[in-house]
């Protein structure tokens, strides 16, 4: 890795102009509107382990169109009331796996709701969550960044953001949880899932944690970048150049920098200045138009990790000081 992307100083006043599609309020209403009346009670029901200091619930939730998202539930063992709860989501090609491999946010003492993410889970963690969606007409390179990229109303990333708002909307439902007291958290596609959270929800999102995030300033990304999952996109356009300007519109509709505008609740962010993932400028855009409180780690050596441990412990004090 080499640095590639803006310098530092240019970096901290970086601030496209992009235009949103004119349809955005009214297509992320509808979306939100049809998901929640589709709703139907959270399963939660509590599974053995061989964790002793941990209570695990396998949650199953309605994100999109009513269709089951399924989700672990980690709780202290010994939480003697209502915790504040960190909901998680994941990133790129990654599921849901097992409840081991989520000890980090129980440990410090908060109920912690990782989300599966549908669809993935085939590519370095598993996961249980299909994705029935009506995308399976159009072509698309394999991943998911291009599935049902030629109409907004059938695009993977339309389902997947829903699914992440609709994490926040169950939290009242959650036993051992105090929904009042909540932060969204994530990093690469799970760090746009968290932003997307925060954009969108009603709910009480008081905290938001960002790690390298995907899915910001895509226009961006895909002009400096030869890496995947934005790789992907201009492979589709290459192939279908007749369809370029079709799909990019449609992947407007969830790039974050469109929708950080709406997010209120205290942020934090990384960005790593050899990520050829999710390239520095894309997450500095997107930094700089979230509409709330924020702040950013920059890692100058780092790529994709995007801080590592040291942001993990930067993202503990963050959450303890947002989530008393």
């Amino acid at each position: 890795m080499a640095l590639f992307d803006l310098p530092l100083d240019r970096l901290w006043t970086y601030r496209p102009e992009v235009a949103a599609p004119a349809d955005l309020d009214s297509f992320w209403a509808t979306t939100l509107a049809e998901a929640r009346a589709a709703a139907v009670p959270v399963e939660a029901r509590r599974v053995e382990t061989a964790l002793r200091g941990v209570t695990t619930y396998d949650v199953t939730f309605t994100g999109f169109a009513g269709q089951p998202v399924r989700a672990w539930l980690n709780l202290p063992a010994a939480a003697s009331g209502p915790l504040p709860l960190v909901v998680e989501f994941i990133g790129y090609g990654g599921g849901r796996g097992r409840p081991h491999e989520w000890l980090l946010w129980s440990a410090a003492g908060y109920a912690h709701l990782v989300m599966d993410t549908r669809g993935q889970g085939g590519m370095w963690r598993a996961g249980d969550t299909p994705d029935p969606g009506p995308d399976g007409a159009g072509p698309s390179v394999p991943g998911f960044l291009t599935r049902g990229v030629l109409d907004p109303a059938g695009y993977y990333y339309r389902r997947l953001l829903t699914d992440a708002v609709r994490a926040v909307d169950i939290a009242p439902e959650l036993p051992g949880v105090d929904a009042s007291r909540l932060a969204v958290v994530g990093g690469s596609q799970g760090g746009g899932l968290a932003l997307a959270a925060a954009s969108l929800s009603d709910g009480p999102v008081r905290a938001v944690v960002s790690q390298v995030p995907f899915l910001c300033h895509v226009r961006r990304a895909v002009t400096i970048t030869d890496a995947d999952p934005y790789a992907e996109l201009v492979r589709f356009c290459r192939v279908h150049p007749e369809r370029a300007a079709t799909a990019l519109s449609t992947v407007d509709h969830v790039d974050l920098l469109h929708l950080v505008p709406r997010a209120t609740a205290p942020a934090l962010f990384s960005a790593a200045l050899m990520d050829q993932t999710c390239p520095p400028s894309t997450v500095f855009a997107a930094y700089h138009a979230y509409a709330g409180p924020k702040e950013i780690e920059v890692y100058e050596w780092d790529g994709h990790e995007g801080g590592r441990a040291h942001f993990a412990a930067r993202s503990l004090d963050f959450v303890a000081a947002h989530l008393p």
